[in-house]
């Protein structure tokens, strides 16, 4: 069974966001990790990238696929998650903490439109 946190936003490409004021720090589901298998490379975006919510900002490889990274905002990305470059394998053992680019969320009424965490386990349950 994989984790599922409250209080943030889920995407049917199992992508989450946790907002914090302005921002959006965007990585992988605890169910997306489990899938994927051992991750050995992370692509992620440059600073000062826009990121459109729903198109590729990046992909996730593993010693069994390679998954395309879909954004759940729109923004500037502020930051990337640097650990990630000599340790992807910290997704596998905390998703949650371990996101993939900070974003400055250019509209956060497009929140409305993603999964709640109780429907993202629901979603889950059903695949």
């Amino acid at each position: 069974m994989s984790e599922v946190k409250q209080g943030l936003y889920y995407t049917e490409s199992h992508e989450y966001v946790r907002v914090d004021g302005d921002y959006g720090y965007v990585g992988i589901t605890d169910y997306a990790q489990q899938q994927l298998g051992n991750i050995v490379y992370v692509d992620m975006p440059e600073v000062d990238d826009e990121v459109t919510a729903g198109e590729e900002f990046g992909a996730v490889e593993s010693v069994k696929a390679a998954s395309d990274l879909n954004s759940p905002v729109t923004g500037t990305v502020e930051e990337v998650n640097e650990a990630l470059e000599d340790h992807p394998e910290l997704i596998n053992k905390d998703a949650f903490g371990n996101w993939i680019m900070k974003v400055k969320l250019a509209d956060k009424s497009e929140l409305d439109s993603l999964m709640s965490a109780d429907a993202y386990d629901k979603y889950c349950q059903g695949l």
